[in-house]
């Protein structure tokens, strides 16, 4: 699989994982959501806006959105799970809208990545893409960890590339309106 086809392939799965996360803490009650737990961010609603806010930092940085803000410093009023799921879900169609857009010429663009600290770095975006989807995949970790808690069950987030797989992610991305 070519770079940009595969940049295509994780932002559908990122779309896909987000989903199926949002989807099961939606099964929990508000005080299990926002109940305090163990892990890098003290609850879900922490670590899903942290997902959310490192989308949107790395996508305006990626797609050269003008702004005045740095890194971190976006400070989202997404508290609720109702707020954040349709917040994610526009993020995450502007991820997948994004990766369309590459080409091989562009896949490797330079990016001027804002620091709090002032620094500004430059790197391709080939590597800013790896690194969303890594990180995203790491907090998602983490929200699948806390979930274990609860009494929903975590659900599976690692059937989404391989063909054999198709039909139990089928209903999830008819739901998402994805191919």
């Amino acid at each position: 699989m070519e770079m940009v086809q595969h940049f295509r392939a994780m932002a559908r799965n990122n779309a896909w994982s987000n989903y199926r996360l949002h989807k099961a803490c939606a099964g929990l009650t508000e005080a299990e959501f926002n109940k305090k737990r163990t892990s890098f961010f003290p609850s879900l609603p922490e670590t899903l806006l942290h997902i959310l806010e490192v989308d949107w930092l790395y996508l305006d940085q990626l797609e050269a959105t003008p702004t005045d803000r740095d890194a971190m410093d976006y400070n989202l009023p997404y508290r609720t799970l109702a707020e954040l799921t349709p917040a994610q879900r526009a993020m995450d169609l502007r991820l997948i809208a994004y990766c369309e857009r590459l080409t091989p010429q562009t896949v490797d663009a330079p990016v001027t990545i804002r620091r709090a600290n002032g620094y500004r770095p430059v790197n391709p975006a080939s590597a800013v893409l790896t690194h969303l989807f890594v990180h995203q995949i790491h907090h998602r970790g983490q929200v699948h960890a806390m979930l274990a808690g609860t009494a929903v069950p975590p659900p599976q987030l690692d059937e989404f590339f391989l063909v054999e797989d198709q039909p139990l992610r089928a209903p999830d991305l008819a739901a998402l309106e994805l191919p």
